[in-house]
């Protein structure tokens, strides 16, 4: 195998900051395949099923962007991982059953303890230049990366970390737009290896080896 094609299905747009996460990952094991990577932006149809309906978005997002291997994200939020996870394992089988996939396409299911931007509250250089500020001076502090699953609002934490690196004020504070600085802070970072003390980060790690085991 010399290409590796992936699909990321997840709870919103914002989410789209896990594939430069997933693409270290995929490279990490298979280090002399090509990895391509796409996006279900399911916003481009008229009327996209509900996030509640993952079979139907597991359909749309294979035929609309096809793959080799897709993930599925959900954030834990007021569940538990384990529900969560157990949730898109039921709608996969769902999907097997409805002959939307093949009883053998890998699926990979990524649910943080709480939120994605958990995960991305690590690397203070990446945050300062991802906030088009990378000499800020202003004190930003991370939490440490042992507390980072139990951040109750790690997405309120980011955007407001983000604010304060910019050092903007007034009306260009109020320009400043968090949403895409968050999602240029993966493409910023070249090592997500400290992630690796995350039970979450290490239970998607331990996931793709499975999964793509089977491609070799």
């Amino acid at each position: 195998m010399d290409r590796l094609r992936y699909t990321l299905l997840s709870d919103g747009s914002s989410n789209r900051a896990l594939l430069p996460i997933i693409t270290w990952l995929l490279q990490q094991h298979l280090q002399r395949v090509a990895i391509q990577r796409e996006w279900a932006d399911l916003r481009i149809l008229r009327n996209p099923p509900p996030r509640s309906n993952i079979p139907d978005r597991i359909r749309l997002s294979i035929d609309l962007y096809p793959c080799d291997l897709l993930f599925i994200h959900r954030d834990a939020e007021g569940s538990s991982p384990e529900q969560r996870i157990c949730e898109i394992n039921e709608a996969v089988q769902t999907a097997r059953n409805n002959n939307y996939i093949s009883s053998t396409f890998p699926v990979v299911p990524i649910v943080p303890v709480r939120m994605l931007e958990a995960w991305l509250l690590f690397d203070l250089n990446a945050i300062r230049m991802a906030a088009g500020n990378p000499n800020g001076t202003q004190s930003l502090a991370l939490p440490s990366l042992s507390n980072l699953e139990n951040i109750p609002d790690p997405k309120g934490s980011l955007h407001k970390m983000l604010r304060d690196a910019s050092e903007l004020h007034g009306r260009r504070l109020r320009r400043f737009n968090s949403d895409s600085a968050l999602l240029r802070i993966p493409e910023l970072i070249d090592d997500f290896g400290q992630l690796r003390k995350l039970t979450a980060f290490q239970k998607l790690e331990d996931d793709i080896r499975q999964t793509i085991a089977f491609f070799h």
